[in-house]
């Protein structure tokens, strides 16, 4: 299976032809996407893929995010499902740059990009354990773990702590929201 990137203009010119799955977190999702978007965040790709494969009968897929890296991960599992996808390079933001249509629900709430909330958590917690441990030495081992914890995401290219953080109230969907089970049926129809 192939994985296909494209850029904002490629994939607005051939817009039609695709269905358009987006992976980032509900509260992501809500604060803007690609007219028509499916939600399946890519913690959930894998639970998902007996309904992509019905709709990648259908159309072929393009996977956004918020700047296609994510889109790209999403791409490889599922080309290693034997699923074909596109990627969009520069995701979301890059798509909205271009000047393209972008869908916001009404009253949807602005949720920062997934990668700035793990650097803010990831730099309060080493700048906490800093502070702390010059009242109490001990406490440096906090920025140590974190640190550890950031080389091993660079290494496996995988991060716990944007899995933990997509679990907070405000990266959930709102209320209003499609279920991941209804999308997941309207794909499969």
């Amino acid at each position: 299976m192939t994985t296909t990137a494209l850029t904002p203009a490629q994939a607005a010119a051939r817009f039609g032809e695709f269905t358009v799955i987006d992976v980032r977190t509900p509260g992501e999702y809500a604060t803007g996407h690609l007219p028509g978007a499916h939600n399946i965040p890519l913690d959930r790709l894998d639970e998902a893929a007996d309904a992509l494969r019905k709709a990648a009968q259908r159309t072929p897929f393009l996977i956004v995010c918020a700047s296609g890296a994510r889109s790209a991960k999403g791409c490889a599992r599922l080309a290693a499902q034997d699923i074909d996808a596109a990627t969009l390079e520069g995701g979301t933001t890059a798509w909205a740059t271009a000047g393209h249509e972008v869908e916001r629900p009404v009253g949807a709430r602005a949720t920062w990009p997934m990668d700035r909330q793990v650097r803010l958590a990831a730099g309060t917690f080493v700048l906490a354990g800093f502070l702390a441990g010059l009242a109490w030495p001990p406490a440096h081992w906090l920025s140590g773990a974190i640190g550890a914890g950031l080389v091993f995401s660079g290494v496996t290219n995988t991060c716990g702590m944007a899995a933990a953080l997509a679990k907070l109230p405000h990266n959930r969907p709102p209320r209003s929201a499609v279920s991941f089970q209804e999308t997941l049926l309207r794909l499969a129809a």
